[in-house]
């Protein structure tokens, strides 16, 4: 069955590029032995649907035509279809590979993995031995929540969403109509950014803090989206780690890639190699957040910084 459907896929796709005009059902069902063997005009129809479904989905462009009579016709124009030339190198081709490697989700992963097998098929040097050199790197983004998925489709296709949810400081869910526009992920949570219709204002939510199902609503957007949804720093400052000044650590050469990040000064430590001095914004936080590097990071100023981080590292290694 999977042989006479990959069969069947092949040959549509190849009458839709090779015919000069839009060529209509009947035209294909004559011209595709396999439709001309569906005994019924609806299981046909039904068939035809499903196969131009999986053409598409598989990165085929068919257009759909309506002639000056009503006629529906489909064609998959070669120009549309076709990659220009790919000029990534093995390291550019390997970080591509990473990436695709980054999400947990079924639909996303099979996402990933299709878009990789294309740019392969289009000449992508990216063979197995040239990933063994970045085998070490196991970049992830965890997404359990149940309501990641349904949220990230409604913000690829603005729909309005509705859902139960819990602040930290209520005992009980409250219900909210959200206009999705981005999800980010900050300290290993997932946040949301929308348009509150009861509020009338721009809301974060905390997937997390999300109850029961997300539920998608028809309509469209009331509110106008911005350009740029600054989602991390609206998290930050509502969190209370808006910066207030600068602290200077040590940080380990060749370690701590997010501090580095975020750095607004990074010298050469005068104790020797192997260390960089690295000045970044401090604010409420950011002691919790340097603990996480562990012995990569010396704070060196401010004071309370630096006995914040110590005192965590003593309670992590109490147990």
């Amino acid at each position: 069955m999977a042989i006479a459907k990959a069969e069947r896929l092949m040959n549509l796709a190849l009458c839709l590029l090779g015919t000069g005009r839009p060529l209509s059902k009947r035209e294909l069902r004559d011209s595709i032995e396999a439709y001309r063997e569906v005994g019924s005009e609806d299981a046909f129809n039904r068939m035809f649907e499903r196969d131009k479904d999986d053409l598409r989905e598989l990165g085929l462009v068919i257009e759909t035509v309506e002639s000056i009579d009503g006629d529906t016709g489909y064609l998959a124009r070669r120009d549309h279809n076709q990659l220009p030339p790919l000029t990534l190198d093995a390291e550019e081709a390997a970080a591509l590979g990473l990436a695709a490697r980054v999400w947990q989700q079924a639909r996303l992963a099979g996402a990933a993995s299709g878009a990789l097998q294309k740019l392969r098929a289009a000449g992508m040097p990216l063979a197995q031995e040239e990933l063994e050199a970045y085998s070490a790197i196991e970049p992830r983004v965890p997404a359990g929540e149940a309501a990641f998925e349904p949220l990230m489709i409604a913000c690829r296709d603005r729909r309005p969403v509705t859902f139960d949810y819990r602040r930290s400081n209520a005992a009980r869910p409250v219900s909210r109509q959200v206009e999705p526009w981005a999800l980010e992920c900050w300290r290993g949570h997932w946040y949301l950014a929308g348009w509150d219709r009861d509020r009338q204002a721009e809301r974060v939510f905390r997937l997390s803090r999300i109850t029961g199902r997300v539920k998608s609503r028809a309509g469209a957007f009331t509110a106008e989206v911005p350009d740029h949804v600054a989602l991390r720093e609206s998290v930050a400052r509502w969190a209370g780690e808006t910066p207030t000044g600068q602290a200077r650590i040590r940080l380990r050469t060749g370690a701590g890639y997010p501090l580095r990040a975020r750095a607004t000064a990074v010298t050469e430590a005068p104790s020797g190699a192997g260390w960089d001095d690295l000045e970044i914004p401090y604010g409420h936080g950011l002691g919790a957040w340097l603990a996480e590097f562990g012995p990569d990071v010396i704070v060196l100023e401010p004071a309370e910084l630096r006995a914040d981080v110590i005192d965590r590292l003593r309670a992590v290694a109490k147990g």
